[in-house]
């Protein structure tokens, strides 16, 4: 194969005037881990949310969230990012509208994948802290119950407490999938780690070199969290009851 390899690339300064690639990439790594964290509460909040009404919350509140969860879960991903780009600020009251697109583009782009990420991983989410929650035997819910708690007590102290180390081991794989696929913002025009390295292509036509940097930077990332949530699932396993893990 005929390529001019030139790993040194990383350091020659980028067009756009930023500095060298290599800083083009790391404020990539920036903006990858802003949109992974603040998408990661919102997906947590609204996930734990979700996934206790669909199972407490009576008949109707569990078929307005299952509608939730098939909604979010079942549309794609890439087209769900365009439809909250590009369709949500046309189709809302135009106050709200004109807001939005006067935003600084950078920060609009930034809080559309938030957005957009979270709502998603929100729907998966749900569905692991329902079936956390339905996999406690019955005899927990009586035992709160004849404690003298109410239903959302039971809830709060005792079933979902228990359902989160559950769910723990499926929560790392939401994390990293969260995590790559943040990767679809660079679609709108946000900077992340695959738009920095498709950037960095385009003016150095050095594609292997900006792609295995752009591997290697996810890598490194999701080793971390990987690490963290092993540290987690240990330090939150109940002995006798939930497997520590490994």
């Amino acid at each position: 194969m005929d390529y001019n390899w030139n790993w040194k690339i990383f350091f020659e300064p980028s067009p756009d005037g930023s500095g060298t690639y290599l800083y083009t990439l790391i404020r990539g790594l920036y903006w990858t881990l802003g949109v992974s964290v603040a998408a990661w509460w919102l997906a947590l909040a609204l996930g734990v949310v979700v996934g206790v009404l669909r199972v407490g919350g009576g008949p109707w509140m569990a078929r307005v969230c299952a509608g939730y969860v098939e909604l979010f879960r079942n549309i794609p991903l890439l087209v769900q990012m365009f439809l909250w780009y590009f369709v949500f600020p046309e189709v809302t009251p135009a106050a709200l509208g004109d807001a939005i697109k006067s935003m600084d583009p950078l920060w609009s782009t930034f809080w559309t994948a938030v957005v957009c990420l979270g709502l998603f991983t929100s729907a998966r989410i749900a569905e692991q802290v329902r079936t956390g929650i339905q996999s406690i035997p019955v005899g927990l819910h009586m035992a709160a119950t004849a404690l003298g708690l109410t239903r959302w007590q039971a809830y709060r102290h005792v079933l979902l407490p228990i359902a989160g180390r559950i769910t723990l081991p499926p929560l790392t794989s939401e994390a990293l999938n969260l995590i790559k696929n943040s990767s679809i913002a660079f679609t709108i025009g946000l900077m992340e780690i695959t738009g920095a390295a498709r950037a960095m292509q385009e003016f150095s036509f050095q594609i292997f070199e900006s792609f295995a940097a752009a591997t290697v930077l996810y890598l490194l990332i999701n080793l971390v969290v990987v690490l963290l949530m092993r540290y987690l699932e240990k330090r939150f396993s109940v002995p006798g009851y939930l497997g520590t893990a490994r």
